[in-house]
């Protein structure tokens, strides 16, 4: 009984994900999330309070995802710039392996009207600043990196991929180019991949 209810409260999340993506927050109604996971109203309110609640677990399980693997990286006997590079093949990795998701929660999170929203999976993503944060602040302390605006940095590679997935027509001019399609995911994976780590490469580690 009790894995039932777990497979149907994720049943739940993956069926808002998918709504969300397609329609957009304001778009999705608990009836169509309760209608495409197969779970009743009442099973919705009661894991989730409302579709807010929804969205909400959404992002902290993803936000959650990424502050592991950049636990795991941060513990690693390797180089700062080392680090770097995994955050950003990692970082890389998570927002290009779903483009729609990642535009619709830019999207919701931006809006002005969503700042109860913002608010309540802000903690969960300033711990994850601060993990970024350390792995700059520790190659600056043992001289791998110079001093540099490192918020600034992190907004650099963030920026970077999200511009890409908002709008990838300004990387490639070309109208048949598709990030739902795995062959062009791919070679903007690379890409970008290369761009942020030789721009850090060169930014981080040549004296002023």
């Amino acid at each position: 009984m009790k894995i039932e209810k777990i497979d149907k409260k994720q049943a739940i999340l993956d069926a808002a994900e998918k709504l969300f993506c397609e329609t957009g927050y304001e778009g999705t109604s608990t009836r169509q999330i309760s209608k495409e996971s197969g779970a009743n109203m009442a099973m919705i309110n009661y894991y989730f309070g409302s579709k807010e609640g929804v969205f909400i677990e959404i992002m902290n399980s993803r936000i959650a995802g990424f502050g592991s693997q950049l636990k795991i990286i941060n513990e690693d006997k390797i180089s700062a710039m080392e680090k770097l590079n995994r955050v950003i093949d990692g970082y890389a990795n998570r927002i290009l392996a779903n483009p729609s998701f990642h535009k619709m929660m830019h999207r919701e999170l931006s809006l002005t009207q969503r700042p109860e929203m913002y608010n309540k999976i802000k903690d969960a993503m300033s711990q994850n600043m601060q993990l970024l944060e350390k792995i700059l602040t520790d190659g600056q302390d043992d001289g791998s990196f110079r001093e540099a605006d490192n918020r600034l940095i992190i907004a650099t590679i963030m920026g970077t991929l999200t511009n890409i997935v908002i709008s990838p027509n300004k990387v490639i001019p070309d109208s048949d180019f598709d990030l739902n399609v795995p062959k062009d995911k791919k070679m903007m994976k690379d890409r970008a991949v290369a761009h942020l780590q030789d721009l850090l490469t060169v930014y981080l580690t040549t004296k002023k």
